[in-house]
């Protein structure tokens, strides 16, 4: 299934006021990986996801889903295989009520209103939100709102799930939600965030980016456990992997 594969080749991006977000990152992610994108702020996660989804393209370099490079002519092939979850919920809803919102994709691209309705409900159970279905989005909590973005990018079946920092103003029961949400589903997945102990569960390979480049790209449990590496990147490691503050024991 090698549409599913994204292919950063020597990517660069600078934004008008000539800030360098992106320098020559190459990179490739396999249909089904679960990936993390970490630093510091400014390191240059949130870009990369704007590149990778077309919201802003390369200054130099290439971008491939697949076969197909991510150019203007090509997102609306793009935008139907990836699903993309804004750092700001309130960038990506916009309808007077949940439902419509999250039944705005399906809408636009001609799906039948009973396969719509179907694809919305599941949608919202999924992530635990079907009672605020006839709510406004303007009323809604920061959790509510992240779940109602999520929901709205799930009812598009997205061959590949791209998050900017999902667990931000989330109460602990809506990042558990969030976090089998995560693990249970089973296309590719690129998660950029802070929350480095939702990484360790959720995602195998983590890339680590400093000032726009990548410093480093393996195995999460590795990375994570690599003080002094994560430190130099203005990180910190999990607290599941820390020592205790109390007595100095690992942790189990």
């Amino acid at each position: 299934m090698s549409h599913h594969i994204v292919d950063f080749i020597d990517t660069y991006f600078t934004y008008p006021d000539q800030t360098q977000a992106v320098k020559g990152i190459t990179l490739c992610i396999s249909h089904g990986e679960s990936v993390a994108i970490v630093g510091a702020n400014g390191a240059g996660k949130s870009s990369l996801l704007k590149l990778l989804t077309g919201i802003c393209l390369p200054t130099k370099g290439e971008i491939r889903i697949g076969e197909t490079p991510v150019t203007k002519k090509t997102l609306p092939i793009i935008r139907q295989k990836i699903g993309f979850t804004f750092q700001d919920p309130d960038d990506q809803l916009f309808m007077t009520t949940v439902y419509d919102d999250v039944a705005f994709g399906p809408r636009n691209y001609g799906i039948g209103e009973p396969e719509v309705e179907k694809r919305v409900m599941k949608a919202l159970e999924t992530v635990g939100a079907v009672h605020l279905k006839d709510r406004a989005p303007y009323k809604l909590s920061g959790g509510e709102k992240r779940a109602a973005a999520i929901a709205a990018v799930l009812s598009m079946e997205p061959d590949i799930l791209v998050m900017d920092e999902p667990s931000a103003a989330l109460d602990p029961r809506a990042r558990r939600r969030l976090i089998n949400l995560l693990r249970s589903f089973m296309h590719t997945k690129i998660v950029a965030t802070h929350d480095l102990d939702m990484v360790l569960e959720t995602c195998d390979r983590t890339i680590v980016l400093k000032e726009g480049k990548v410093v480093c790209d393996g195995s999460s449990t590795t990375i994570l456990a690599n003080e002094e590496l994560l430190e130099q990147c203005g990180l910190e490691k999990p607290l599941a992997l820390q020592n205790c503050p109390r007595c100095g024991a690992k942790k189990e």
